[in-house]
């Protein structure tokens, strides 16, 4: 659905993309993760036909954006952060201006109105003034002129920015309705939504691709905690001439016990995927008879990986 390649755009000296690829195949909900100013605005608005990148290309449905705009666009659904509302007007009115400005047939429009009206919740506000709505429903307004004309392709940037905790679940709730029948992209800096979203993550740190995975394989690795009842001479040092080891840390676990992060080699250094280090680590220590207190997988979170990837940027 999706196919940006070698994409590039500065704003003056200033370089809001470098050389970011990446694909996104129909059916999908990927989050574009990043820091405020990592470049994800910018990505959506030559994705969606608003601006030109100084180089790459980039594919909506096989469509180059460039040169088939107006094609593109007609099989997006996008809602950028600051959604197009019309405060003055009602909220039936100003869908109403929208599924005519879409061009949708009017024998249709009664049809894709109400879906779009029922799915987002607005059925009881429609003679109300956009301008006197929460922030929340004129949020879902913005989706419902999104969503309207059943687009292939939902580009969402920052949904749920400024909505209360209800507001976030409910919004949520609709985008995984709306990945039924659609590709979704939607872009944000909470790691929160991503985790409770998508099942794949694009992340994006100073205008480049940092990290382009399944939230499980991102996830996914061999380091072990070790735990022991006392501490035991040369533990690190046994632990590091384990071939499948790359590095061992010491620190103290929360009830005050010597504890050992075993770290496993990365994807470069080892042939096959990672392996769980925690049999050969168990076949060790009953070896040399240590008190093992606790043994188990160490446990990596999209923000842990997020913080290595930001942290290892800020090194750079």
């Amino acid at each position: 659905m999706i196919d940006a390649s070698h994409l590039s755009k500065a704003y003056g000296p200033i370089e809001a993309l470098r050389d970011v690829s990446f694909s996104i195949a129909a059916g999908e909900i990927v989050g574009l993760l990043g820091p405020n100013g990592a470049g994800k605005t910018t990505i959506i608005k030559i994705l969606t036909g608003y601006l030109q990148p100084d180089a790459g290309t980039a594919l909506v449905n096989g469509l180059d954006v460039l040169e088939h705009t107006r094609e593109v666009q007609a099989q997006i659904g996008y809602l950028p952060e600051t959604a197009p509302l019309y405060p003055e007007l009602s909220v039936q009115a100003y869908l109403k201006m929208m599924a005519d400005l879409r061009q949708i047939p009017v024998e249709q429009q009664p049809h894709l109105l109400s879906e779009a009206i029922y799915a987002t919740g607005l059925q009881d506000h429609l003679t109300r003034p956009i301008g006197q709505l929460s922030k929340g429903f004129r949020q879902r307004v913005g989706l419902a002129q999104a969503i309207m004309h059943k687009p292939r392709l939902l580009i969402l940037d920052e949904p749920t920015v400024g909505l209360d905790p209800t507001q976030i679940v409910e919004t949520r709730n609709l985008i995984r309705r709306l990945a039924d029948h659609s590709t979704v992209l939607f872009s944000t800096h909470i790691l929160s939504e991503v985790e409770a979203l998508c099942d794949r993550v694009i992340i994006l740190i100073n205008g480049q691709v940092k990290a382009d995975a399944r939230l499980s394989e991102l996830e996914a690795t061999s380091d072990a905690i070790l735990v022991l009842e006392q501490r035991v001479p040369e533990v690190s040092e046994a632990l590091k001439r384990l071939p499948q080891v790359r590095d061992v840390g010491v620190f103290k676990s929360h009830d005050g016990f010597p504890a050992y992060r075993v770290l496993g080699r990365t994807a470069k250094e080892r042939p096959a995927p990672a392996d769980d280090l925690c049999p050969a680590i168990y076949a060790l220590a009953r070896e040399h008879n240590w008190p093992v207190r606790e043994l188990r997988r160490d446990v990596r979170t999209l923000e842990t990986v997020f913080n290595e990837l930001a942290t290892a940027e800020v090194a750079q």
